[in-house]
């Protein structure tokens, strides 16, 4: 991989509330984003911090993470306490479209991306540690990630793929025949095929990240999808992988309960249909931390972070 090129914020934007976990940009440039307290905002004219408009659209009750905008004047929601959510835009109203599977609750849903036949697809990270305890599930290397899949009318959800690590962001190949599945867990991200000869098989698309990969965007089939890094590579937790579930799980027992404070380490990588990295920008020492989401809108890249209390505003580089 080649050398990184620098990441150069241009200025900081506050919403009015912490955590905005994922960004997505609207046709007019517009960022959409979730905050912790579950409010779902839209965020216009950033590019000039004295002109910038925080509007509410919705609550969710919960705590919005991942979000897809449809074309419909709404928005899919993977909330990490409510589950799958539709949010109309115009009105606010919030639906709940899966909350469980199998008896049991959908307690971290992270991701979600809307196919063109009408069905949807997310990601719920862990089965076994909820969104405030997520460092304990990187820790143990649970493995209990899935990508699932609801069909167009249906309450429940069917399973695509589990034992994925730390399960995150997703986003659709251009042609639309595979998703990518973001594992923050095993720094990698894996393709999973929906059509094809390979229909329903899963394979590695890009091993090896730099840093920890969060959630995935792209703005149309002919771009590169967008990678959030929130981390860099942590040896420590590589040794982890290799000890003794006991081990794990004790050591995943002190992480939760142990402060935390994110690295001034981010990055944001393009990756091709291939799974080439094209594009690697990075910080060091930054005073945003934790970048878990990335979008282009109005000529430059927004971060978004599950720690900060704003977006951050940076040049966008010519991406291949």
């Amino acid at each position: 991989m080649d050398r990184p090129r620098a990441l150069v914020p241009r200025h900081y934007v506050a919403i009015g509330g912490r955590g905005p976990e994922d960004v997505v940009a609207d046709a007019r440039g517009r960022v959409l984003t979730g905050v912790e307290d579950g409010r779902i905002l839209r965020i216009d004219g950033f590019t000039d911090p004295a002109a910038t408009r925080i509007e509410v659209l919705a609550e969710t009750g919960g705590r919005p993470l991942g979000l897809e905008l449809l074309p419909d004047d709404a928005l899919l929601v993977c909330d990490a306490e409510r589950g799958l959510l539709r949010v109309g835009l115009g009105d606010g109203v919030v639906r709940v479209l899966a909350d469980s599977l199998a008896g049991e609750r959908l307690r971290f849903c992270s991701n979600v991306v809307a196919l063109p036949d009408g069905s949807v697809c997310f990601t719920v990270s862990s089965r076994r540690y909820p969104l405030d305890q997520w460092i304990g599930d990187l820790v143990e290397h649970t493995a209990t990630g899935r990508l699932l899949r609801l069909a167009p009318g249906s309450d429940t959800p069917e399973v695509l793929l589990e034992g994925l690590r730390f399960a995150n962001g997703l986003a659709v190949g251009g042609d639309g025949s595979f998703l990518v599945v973001a594992e923050t867990g095993a720094y990698r991200l894996t393709r999973y095929w929906l059509t094809g000869p390979d229909a329903g098989r899963s394979e590695p698309f890009a091993k090896d990240l730099p840093g920890m990969p969060d959630n995935l965007w792209r703005a149309g089939p002919d771009g590169p999808i967008l990678v959030a890094l929130a981390g860099p590579r942590v040896p420590p937790l590589d040794l982890l992988r290799r000890s003794a579930p006991a081990v794990r799980r004790t050591a995943a027992r002190v992480a939760v309960r142990a402060p935390f404070r994110p690295t001034g380490t981010i990055g944001v990588l393009a990756v091709d249909d291939h799974g080439n990295v094209v594009q690697h920008l990075a910080r060091r020492r930054s005073g945003f931390r934790m970048v878990t989401a990335v979008c282009q809108a109005a000529g430059h890249l927004v971060l978004g972070s599950l720690w900060e209390r704003g977006v951050a505003v940076c040049e966008a580089p010519a991406l291949k």
